[in-house]
C-alpha cells in the first residue's frame, strides 16, 4: 500500500503535466511583461529631443535657441524658422511639435502647438517655453494650430481604433489556425486563409472607421483613407500572426500577443507622443504595426495625410514578411500534429 503522501503527488503529476506547467509559467511571464511594459512606458512621461522652433529677430534667436538646448536631459531639439507661417506649416507637416514666436513689440510671445499630435508633448513645450520666458520677464500664450476634434477630447480615438484593428487581426488569424491546424497543409490552403484574412481586413477597416467616425463622431478624416489604413493594419497583424503559428504552433499566438499587445500598444504613441516616452519604447514604437498604424491614422485624421510614407512602408514590410515566412513554412511540409482534415477548406 502506497504512503499517504504519494497518492497526492501522483494525482498532482497527472493533473499538471510538464507541458501545462510550462504554459502556466509562460502566461505568468506574459502577464508580468504586460505590467512592466505598460507601466514602464507610460508612468512618467518626460520630453527628450522634443522639436521646438524659434521664430524671433536675429539678435534674440541665438539666446533662445541656447536656452532651449540647455534644458536638462536633452529635453529639447531646438531649431529656427523664418516666420510664424512657415513654423505653422512645419507643425502641420509633422516636422515640428511646437514653435515659439517672439513678438518684439510686446512682452507676450506665442507658442504654436499641434495638439492632435500629442497633448503631453504640447503641454511639455508649454512648460519649457513658459519657464524660459519667465526668466526674461515675458509671458507665453498657446495657439493650437492642429486642434483635436470636439469628439476626440483626449486624442485617443485613433489609438483605440488601431488597437481594435490589431486585436481583430491576431484573433482572426488565431481562430483560423486553431480551427484548421496552425500550419496549412499546402500552399492552396494558405492562399485560402490569406484570402479570408484579406476580406475580413477590408470589412474590419471600413466598419471600424464608420463606428469611430459617423456613428460616434469621435474621429475626423477621410472614411476611405482611414478604412484603407485599417484594412492594412488588420491584414498585417493577421498575416504575421499566421506566420508565427506556422513556425511555432499555438505558442505563436503567445508570441503575437507579446509583439502586438505587450510591446506594440504602449509604444504606439497613442497615450504619449514619441518624445515623451522612455528610450526603449520610443525606439521601437514606429517600427511595430501598432505604432505605424497609429501614426498613419493620426495623419489621415488630422494632418492631411502628411508623412504617411514611413508608417505605410512599415506595415507593408510586416505583411510581406508574414506572407513570406508562412509560405516558406508551408513549403517545408506540415508537421503531423498540424495536418488538417480533408474536409477543411480554410
Amino acid at each position: 500500500m502506497a504512503a499517504p503522501g504519494q497518492g497526492f503527488v501522483a494525482e498532482l503529476k497527472s493533473a499538471v503535466t510538464p507541458r501545462a506547467a510550462l504554459l502556466v509559467i509562460g502566461v505568468l511571464l506574459l502577464q508580468l511583461g504586460f505590467i512592466t511594459s505598460y507601466i514602464g512606458a507610460l508612468h512618467k512621461p518626460a520630453p527628450q529631443n522634443l522639436s521646438i522652433a524659434v521664430v524671433a529677430p536675429p539678435q534674440v534667436t541665438p539666446k533662445l535657441v541656447a536656452a532651449l538646448e540647455s534644458v536638462p536631459n536633452d529635453a529639447v531639439r531646438a531649431v529656427t524658422a523664418p516666420d510664424a507661417e512657415t513654423a505653422t506649416q512645419q507643425i502641420k507637416d509633422q516636422k515640428l511639435y511646437a514653435a515659439l514666436v517672439v513678438d518684439p513689440t510686446s512682452t507676450q510671445d506665442t507658442l504654436l502647438v499641434g495638439g492632435a499630435r500629442g497633448a503631453s508633448a504640447a503641454k511639455a513645450a508649454e512648460s519649457i517655453t513658459t519657464a524660459i520666458d519667465q526668466t526674461q520677464g515675458r509671458t507665453v500664450k498657446v495657439q493650437d494650430v492642429v486642434p483635436l476634434d470636439k469628439g476626440d477630447a483626449n486624442g485617443l480615438s485613433g489609438f483605440y481604433l488601431v488597437i481594435g484593428w490589431c486585436v481583430g487581426g491576431y484573433l482572426v488569424a488565431s481562430i483560423l489556425g486553431i480551427s484548421a491546424g496552425s500550419k496549412p497543409a499546402n500552399v492552396h490552403r494558405l492562399l485560402i486563409r490569406l484570402g479570408v484574412l484579406a476580406v475580413y481586413s477590408i470589412g474590419a477597416g471600413l466598419l471600424g472607421t464608420l463606428i469611430a467616425g459617423p456613428v460616434l463622431d469621435a474621429l475626423p478624416g477621410s472614411i476611405l483613407g482611414l478604412s484603407a489604413v485599417g484594412a492594412l493594419v488588420v491584414f498585417t497583424v493577421g498575416a504575421f500572426t499566421m506566420a508565427l503559428q506556422c513556425l511555432f504552433g499555438i505558442i505563436g499566438i503567445g508570441i503575437a500577443v507579446v509583439i502586438f499587445v505587450v510591446l506594440g500598444n504602449p509604444s504606439a504613441g497613442g497615450v504619449h507622443a514619441a518624445p515623451m516616452m522612455p528610450p526603449f519604447w520610443r525606439a521601437i514604437g514606429s517600427w511595430i504595426p501598432n505604432g505605424a498604424g497609429t501614426s498613419a491614422t493620426k495623419s489621415v485624421a488630422y494632418f492631411g495625410s502628411t508623412n504617411l510614407g514611413l508608417p505605410i512602408l512599415v506595415l507593408v514590410i510586416w505583411a510581406l514578411l508574414g506572407i513570406g515566412v508562412a509560405l516558406l513554412a508551408v513549403l517545408r511540409g506540415p508537421r503531423a500534429e498540424d495536418r488538417e482534415p480533408a474536409s477543411v477548406e480554410a
